[in-house]
């Protein structure tokens, strides 16, 4: 018997070329360690010009411009931005609320996170991997560059579900812990009552956050009729309920509240704010709603 190679559990090779043709799009100008294909602030050797300065005692004479000096007698360096690294971080949640669905949401989560890794992995930016909802969380050591895949895809497909989320904890711990700012993606359903004290403790630390919040369609249209008991995924109480045409109406009213008090919320806040159900399919996602959101280009 043979194995199915971790990458195509997630991705067929087909939408692996079609992500290949995008990029993710930042705001920041960045001061990685390493070279990539991003602005630093810092100047170094690339093709795009950034500024002259005068030369002193030093400095790498094969920088000199010869045609500046034919014109003002004196010597000039060249200085040209260095294209450095971006970190892009992947946030997600694997709390028992995520494994639930039809598409699944973890699974709908998994495969968000391993498409945005793989756009950065192919553009040589650094890539961490966080996952949260685990008696402690899961890290992913960073990877850089296509080399990065196969660890990333493995990590992903191996991810079990967890309990509970804790889902405030988790991110201020990792606004104090994470090494550089960068390009945030958060896959959850935010089923925490502490999702705001999360989102600022990431905003402490000025991440561009993409909020990818998903849903099932069975929680934007549950299909209940009568005597039902309903079972907190993550260990609180049971509640017994009459499902009739008018509770069933209140619950979309009070869903559709919190998910616009959750917009209304990232979007005074700077957050990239996606609402998306298990049903949409990951190739609309990336190949054009993140694409219409500015996202990735």
């Amino acid at each position: 018997m043979t194995s199915t190679p971790t990458s195509e559990r997630l991705f067929d090779a087909a939408f692996l070329t079609k992500l290949d043709r995008l990029a993710l799009v930042t705001k920041q100008v960045v001061a990685g360690a390493l070279q990539g294909e991003r602005r630093s602030p810092k100047r170094g050797a690339s093709v795009e010009f950034a500024d002259f300065k005068p030369y002193v005692a030093g400095d790498d004479f094969r920088q000199i411009d010869w045609n500046l000096y034919a014109r003002m007698e004196r010597f000039f360096l060249k200085l040209f931005v260095a294209e450095e690294e971006l970190t892009v971080h992947l946030l997600v949640d694997t709390s028992r609320s995520m494994d639930w669905g039809q598409p699944n949401k973890l699974l709908y989560a998994k495969r968000a996170a391993g498409a945005m890794g793989y756009l950065a992995l192919s553009k040589l930016d650094r890539v961490t991997l966080t996952a949260f909802g685990q008696e402690r969380e899961l890290k992913l050591p960073p990877q850089r560059s296509k080399r990065g895949v196969v660890p990333l895809f493995s990590f992903l497909t191996d991810i079990q579900p967890g309990t509970a989320t804790h889902f405030a904890a988790v991110c201020k711990r990792y606004a104090q812990t994470a090494r550089n700012a960068g390009p945030l993606l958060l896959c959850s359903d935010l089923m925490d009552e502490e999702w705001q004290a999360g989102l600022q403790a990431l905003l402490s630390r000025r991440f561009e956050i993409t909020l990818l919040h998903i849903l099932a369609p069975q929680e934007l249209n549950p299909q209940l009729e009568g005597d039902v008991r309903l079972l907190d995924a993550e260990g609180g109480a049971s509640v017994d309920l009459t499902a009739d045409l008018d509770l069933i109406r209140r619950y979309q009213r009070s869903l559709e509240s919190w998910r616009e008090e959750v917009g209304t919320y990232c979007t005074g806040r700077g957050i990239n704010y996606i609402p998306i159900d298990t049903s949409y399919p990951i190739e609309d996602l990336l190949l054009n709603l993140l694409r219409q959101r500015g996202i990735v280009r």
